[in-house]
């Protein structure tokens, strides 16, 4: 069987570390340059013919550029003869953007979803002490805001809620009703994305209205102002690395991600 190579794009040289550390392997070297024209070239550090490949690069920050620089990526180490190249993508780009919920062929690329929810599990049971009494609160009523939230209950066991809002203009939201009761309960927000956290603040204030106790906030793809992040120490980053590695692992060996996706938790 070939052995497994990592490498990692510009996007997050940090979690491309982790990721290879709990695969007990080396990051391979890969440069990454520009010329003056801001053209991107991408140079391995050395042969990888016959090698299976694994890629990461995330969609957040420069999201063009860092699309651009996993394409030409993938293009070297096809050209370097690799046996096999995988794109492993935390934050897909251009995901943001609503779409209809049924695929219309964006491409017929094999693709593997792999969803963090074992890694928000293990943290909302091992940080929120009245877990038991809380409902998951989707501040969407998007059909995907919905599916997200009764994934997430049912493993808890616990209620859901949600929120019908309207939206005129981005970042500018018009909540109408709150769909649940949350009165007396610990709420747990749980939405894909952040950017200004504009939904999640109105979201809460909407809930602590209807008598919540206590709202906490677990964004899946978050995208939130580093700078702003600096006048919060609320915020706190779940590491993904291990989840990802195990992907890897099984999908090098040609093992199932269903056992590890959804596990009897």
């Amino acid at each position: 069987m070939p052995d497994i190579k990592i490498f990692g794009g510009s996007s997050h040289q940090d979690l491309s570390q982790e990721i290879a550390h709990h695969l007990g392997l080396e990051l391979c070297r890969l440069v990454t340059k520009k010329f003056s024209d801001q053209e991107t070239c991408v140079e391995m550090g050395k042969s990888e013919r016959g090698e299976d490949n694994y890629t990461v690069q995330s969609g957040c920050g420069h999201t063009s550029d860092g699309l651009m620089e996993l394409l030409i990526m993938i293009n070297t180490c096809k050209i370097a003869s690799a046996h096999w190249v995988t794109a492993v993508i935390p934050c897909f780009p251009y995901a943001r953007q609503g779409k209809k919920d049924k695929s219309r062929g964006f491409f017929d690329i094999p693709v593997d979803h792999v969803r963090a929810e074992p890694a928000v599990l293990k943290c909302i049971r091992e940080s929120i002490s009245e877990w038991r009494n809380c409902t998951v609160v989707s501040p969407d009523r998007c059909p995907w805001g919905a599916k997200r939230v009764t994934s997430f209950t049912d493993r808890l066991n616990v209620d859901f809620a949600l929120i019908h809002k309207e939206q005129k203009k981005a970042n500018n939201m018009d909540f109408r009703v709150l769909v649940g009761a949350l009165r007396d309960r610990v709420a747990i927000l749980m939405d894909d994305m952040a950017d200004t956290c504009g939904t999640i603040c109105h979201a809460a204030d909407k809930l602590l209205s209807a008598g919540a106790t206590r709202v906490y906030s677990w964004k899946l793809d978050s995208m939130v102002n580093e700078e702003k992040m600096k006048h919060c120490s609320k915020i706190q980053v779940i590491d993904i690395s291990m989840i990802l590695a195990e992907a890897i692992r099984r999908t090098h060996n040609g093992e199932s991600l269903y056992s590890m996706l959804f596990p009897h938790i």
